[in-house]
């Protein structure tokens, strides 16, 4: 039996799902539905997203729609005539109407071990708290945000230089990988045993704001380190130089000796290897930045170029 998909996804983490649907022998993409183009860039030039742009090389059906709960994409989802809906990292709430439109349900690939981490930003999260291991759970999908049963789940290490875009695109390939295998089991007309989430277990993963993105140079170097890892390489950790933002997207902690009563925040030393800076309890190595209107760079070449002076801080 061929079964048809509609699939909503936005984020780049949504195409390895597409991907591996419209790979598979059994499944017709009927339909896909991702956001319009928005401006992004210093040109703020109208840009697709990273599923609309994957939908056209697959050639699969589009549709760039503002949202799915009325207009035209609820529309597109009828027409699509479609036996079970896919959602992959689409960042809206679905109404009753959409989760019931298609015959065998909604189903929604979540990348953490729920219900630890519901919300809009899992991965960051888990690097955040410091968490050993993560994974995916492929859910089918109620009026909740991430509070619908369990269909499967598998678990996967973070390792000790993930940031959140070398973990979320793993997590990505392996929740494709999960999905088919969910959608095939519905085509072959299998029962797919649900688990209920565990309330005790629940912790949320909102996006994350500007105030939690700050780096507070008092606080402990590994908290600091782990912030910039759970942040990059989007939207990325950030301080202050000289009034102006930097993003700090890649740091370590340093075992180096600081002189006594060193201000956290103080360029202690730098190199072509990266900058020093000292935090609340120890020092952070800087290593890659990305000052205000200017590419990713090497720590290193932004300090030959910066001049600084004694004692200057960040922050």
């Amino acid at each position: 039996m061929t079964v048809r998909v509609s699939f909503l996804g936005n984020d780049p983490w949504s195409v390895p799902s597409l991907e591996a649907l419209a790979a598979e022998p059994d499944v017709l993409v009927a339909t896909v539905l991702t956001n319009p183009p928005r401006p992004a860039g210093r040109g703020s030039a109208l840009t697709p997203t990273a599923v609309a742009e994957a939908a056209r090389r697959l050639e699969l059906p589009l549709a760039e729609v503002d949202g799915v709960r009325g207009g035209p994409g609820l529309g597109a989802l009828r027409e699509a005539k479609a036996d079970v809906l896919t959602v992959v990292a689409y960042g809206e709430l679905l109404s009753r109407e959409v989760l019931t439109i298609a015959p065998m349900g909604a189903i929604n690939v979540h990348f953490s071990l729920l219900p630890r981490w519901r919300g809009a930003a899992p991965v960051q999260h888990a690097l955040l708290a410091g968490d050993e291991r993560t994974g995916v759970t492929v859910m089918r999908m109620d009026e909740g945000l991430d509070t619908g049963p369990v269909l499967n789940q598998l678990e996967e290490s973070i390792r000790a230089d993930d940031d959140a875009g070398s973990l979320g695109a793993r997590l990505a390939k392996l929740g494709g990988m999960m999905l088919v295998a969910v959608v095939r089991r519905l085509a072959e007309g299998g029962r797919l045993p649900e688990r209920p989430q565990d309330p005790a277990g629940v912790t949320t993963a909102p996006k994350p704001g500007p105030d939690l993105r700050r780096i507070g140079w008092d606080a402990p170097a590994a908290d600091i380190a782990r912030l910039v890892r759970a942040m990059a390489p989007q939207p990325a950790a950030f301080t202050t130089f000289r009034d102006a933002p930097l993003k700090v997207l890649s740091a370590g902690v340093t075992h180096d000796e600081l002189p006594a009563g060193t201000a956290p925040g103080t360029i202690v030393a730098w190199d072509d290897r990266g900058v020093l800076v000292a935090a609340g309890d120890g020092g952070v190595h800087l290593t890659e930045l990305a000052p205000a209107g200017r590419k990713r760079m090497g720590a290193g070449a932004w300090a030959r170029g910066a001049r600084f002076a004694p004692g200057e801080r960040l922050g």
